[in-house]
């Protein structure tokens, strides 16, 4: 299990972007240069958890619960021979392109170290939205990504430090649970009868999924 490859993406105008402004840097490219990755913050004040990656609408991305986006280089590579077409890592706005680790399939507050110094904890899987399309140009592309429910998961930094590309990643910590990121996603997206059942991920959840299965619990009366 290594890191293929670590992402980062430049400020950039665009007409699809869901910034009032219309720029995005979901436009990733790999680095051979060490980054530095640490907590950046709440969401709506921190950006991306790595140094020189920008996020432009900190509204609806980044923040501690979102500070790292990771990807499997496998889900990747399916998507490249149903699409017909060549990803390279960082394709789909990610800032660490994976291999040898099922990502979508990570419990959710499941611990990895990535490097010497790194720990990362994950939290949540990404939701596709208008930018996610049009930076990759298909059609339906948001129904399509929610249909294959692989959607790769964000992670949460618990003790930051360097990384680069081919660094190992070891599984620190799996808690005793059965919510994988894919199951999560499911549940907020086309499933949102599973939304009670998240809650056996507790804390560890992204706070607005956490809200979200509350919310759903307590209006059924528990």
């Amino acid at each position: 299990m290594r890191l293929l490859s670590v992402n980062l993406g430049r400020r950039t105008h665009v007409p699809y972007s869901d910034h009032p402004e219309g720029v995005t840097g979901i436009d990733k490219r790999p680095t051979d240069a060490a980054v530095r990755v640490s907590a950046p913050g709440p969401k709506g004040i921190g950006a991306s958890g790595l140094a020189g990656d920008d996020v432009c609408n900190t509204r609806h991305h980044g923040g501690n619960d979102q500070a790292v986006y990771a990807m499997a280089r496998e889900d990747l590579d399916d998507w490249e021979r149903e699409l017909g077409r060549t990803l390279s890592n960082g394709s789909f706005g990610e800032n660490f392109t994976t291999v040898g680790i099922d990502v979508s399939g990570a419990l959710v507050g499941e611990r990895w170290r990535v490097g010497s110094e790194l720990v990362l904890e994950v939290t949540s899987g990404r939701i596709p939205c208008r930018t996610f399309q049009g930076h990759l140009g298909e059609e339906r592309w948001v129904k399509r990504f929610t249909q294959k429910g692989a959607p790769g998961a964000y992670l949460r930094v618990i003790e930051p430090g360097e990384v680069r590309a081919g660094d190992s990643v070891e599984i620190l910590h799996r808690p005793d649970h059965e919510v994988t990121v894919a199951f999560l996603f499911r549940a907020v997206t086309t499933r949102r009868d599973l939304l009670p059942q998240l809650l056996a991920a507790g804390e560890a959840l992204h706070p607005e999924e956490l809200e979200q299965a509350r919310a759903y619990v307590a209006k059924r009366g528990g």
